[in-house]
């Protein structure tokens, strides 16, 4: 029997732009996620699954229930599902856990798989700039705006949330979603800040929407790219680490 792998994605942004298009996604991904599962030893989800998630107490967003039942699949066989909150969906709190089985992930982590270390984290206020995903963290984390945002009925407040998150997205679509070079990529420097007093062999990131695989020194740096144009992600077999995209295309290091 073939060793099994490590899955890791990110960006999927289930609820974008519309039910109709997401529901189109949300098959594809479970697709591919059952075509994984016999050979899966472990799934890392790296972050903004979902375009707009918030918890109450009591309610949580509708639908992705194909998503959230194919995950239960993954747990209740004994395949771990690590999900690291994005800042889409900064506000997953026990739901996850309780229904899915999935272990929420808050901060950058480095974890030790088959003898190699990878760092990894969605990506969001990383770096040496990106001062306004940091600020939006603190806001989104700060324990007392979300008991302020829960007290809002979930009618208006899952609208506003939605309305801002599908704005946002498009403001991006107004930048520049190439790769900047080296020295322009916050997660590429903070990755080489971390290399001066660390061992790592790969970093793992979301958030900027495209599927880069380059070497950094003596280690291997991976931004996943999307589900929404790239449908990428990485897989380690125990030796090597790939990013490919789920036609089999796979995306060769950058020289």
């Amino acid at each position: 029997m073939e060793p099994k792998k490590t899955y890791f994605i990110s960006d999927v942004h289930l609820g974008l732009p519309n039910h109709t298009e997401s529901l189109k996604r949300e098959k594809k991904l479970v697709a591919w996620l059952e075509s994984v599962r016999l050979e899966t030893k472990a799934l890392y989800l790296l972050g903004d699954v979902f375009d707009f998630w918030y918890e109450y107490k009591y309610v949580v967003p509708k639908g992705y229930v194909r998503f959230l039942a194919k995950i239960a699949e993954f747990t209740d066989s004994g395949i771990p599902v690590y999900f690291f909150t994005g800042n889409h969906d900064v506000w997953a709190f026990d739901y996850f856990e309780q229904e899915a089985g999935m272990t929420i992930i808050r901060k950058p982590q480095t974890i030790e798989i088959s003898g190699k270390r990878f760092h990894m984290a969605h990506g969001d206020g990383l770096g040496p700039a990106d001062t306004g995903f940091k600020l939006l963290k603190w806001l989104f984390t700060n324990k007392t705006a979300q008991f302020m945002f829960s007290r809002v009925h979930p009618n208006f407040a899952l609208w506003l949330g939605n309305s801002w998150s599908r704005k946002h997205r498009y403001d991006l679509e107004l930048d520049d979603l190439s790769f900047q070079g080296v020295e322009n990529e916050w997660l590429v420097q903070y990755s080489k800040t971390l290399l001066k007093t660390e061992k790592i062999d790969y970093f793992l990131f979301g958030h900027r929407h495209i599927a880069v695989n380059l070497k950094i020194e003596n280690a291997q740096f991976i931004n996943l790219g999307d589900w929404i144009s790239n449908f990428t992600f990485a897989v380690f077999d125990g030796e090597s680490l790939s990013l490919q995209r789920i036609n089999g295309e796979i995306i060769s290091i950058m020289e």
